[in-house]
């Protein structure tokens, strides 16, 4: 049952993390307008079972007065509200305070912070610590969101031996391009399911200024400025979704197979592959698996 709605509010990153899902950086387009964010907020009163609402990127923070009409917007909607940032405004917790005030006024419910070598480096202090700890002073709860460095094991009961990939960053987006070089590989047969996403019955979808109602980054259930959200979302087939049902027959695997993609013998896993595939997929279905640049293209690296 869908639950939540987050907001990619823009696209655009003053970072431009390795591990980056929608490949953000300073370059990409892509900001909600006010006028859209209204739009969709009545939508969501249509949908009865929401009750949450996020709003990230991107960064955010980067469209402060936005973000925060947002915030006031949602919580007078009676919707409990969510923002995650990489904390680049809280140069110190005294002005960090500054930036958060207006939230918690506004009604904001929770602040998560990315706070990892990706975003800040081995730094002891960083502004996503500074950014917690000013929230907890405050009395706003507060989340950290940390994603590890690539991980490798062996696991001597399936694979004998054989090194796989654990994980830290899921593989997609520039995490594909940037993180997947010298990380231990399967065969493409062993992919035959989506591990992370409920493509069935999703409990939260991801909205951006185009108009696409993710299912998973990059991967849309249709355009929202075309079908009203709410229509979208009763409407949804998974079944016949022309991704979606591939991937929930057999996973990656089965939308090569579907569409006789070509592929290599091996990927890291299932993201890995699923995205790549898309890639493939994308100028067939560009309503569908889009916007480009999330799989890094349209805009030079």
């Amino acid at each position: 049952m869908l639950t939540g709605i987050h907001f990619i509010l823009t696209y655009t990153c003053n970072f431009e993390c390795d591990h980056c899902f929608l490949y953000c950086s300073p370059r990409s387009t892509g900001t909600f307008s006010l006028e859209q964010v209204k739009n969709v907020l009545s939508e969501i009163k249509k949908i009865k079972s929401i009750e949450s609402v996020g709003f990230e990127g991107g960064e955010s923070f980067l469209f402060y007065p936005l973000l925060l009409e947002c915030v006031k917007l949602a919580t007078k909607q009676g919707l409990q509200t969510a923002i995650e940032t990489n904390s680049y405004w809280a140069t110190t917790v005294e002005d960090a305070k500054l930036w958060l005030k207006p939230l918690m006024e506004a009604g904001l419910n929770l602040l998560e912070v990315s706070d990892d070598a990706f975003h800040h480096g081995e730094e002891r202090s960083n502004p996503a610590k500074r950014a917690k700890i000013a929230a907890e002073s405050m009395g706003l709860r507060v989340q950290s969101i940390s994603i590890e460095e690539p991980k490798v094991t062996h696991d001597v009961h399936q694979t004998k031996g054989r090194p796989i990939y654990l994980g830290g960053p899921k593989l997609r987006g520039r995490a594909v391009d940037k993180l997947t070089a010298g990380l231990p590989r399967q065969s493409w047969v062993n992919f035959h399911e989506c591990p992370y996403e409920d493509l069935r019955d999703p409990g939260r979808v991801h909205v951006d200024a185009f108009g696409n109602v993710h299912l998973c980054q990059g991967l849309s259930m249709g355009n929202m400025w075309e079908i009203p959200l709410s229509k979208l979302v009763n409407g949804y087939d998974p079944d016949k979704h022309p991704v979606s049902g591939p991937l929930l027959l057999g996973g990656p695997a089965q939308l090569a197979r579907t569409y006789t993609l070509d592929h290599q013998a091996d990927y890291v896993d299932a993201c890995h592959m699923c995205t790549e595939m898309c890639r493939c997929l994308i100028d067939k279905y560009p309503e569908i698996l889009t916007p480009r640049q999330v799989y890094g293209l349209n805009y030079e690296e």
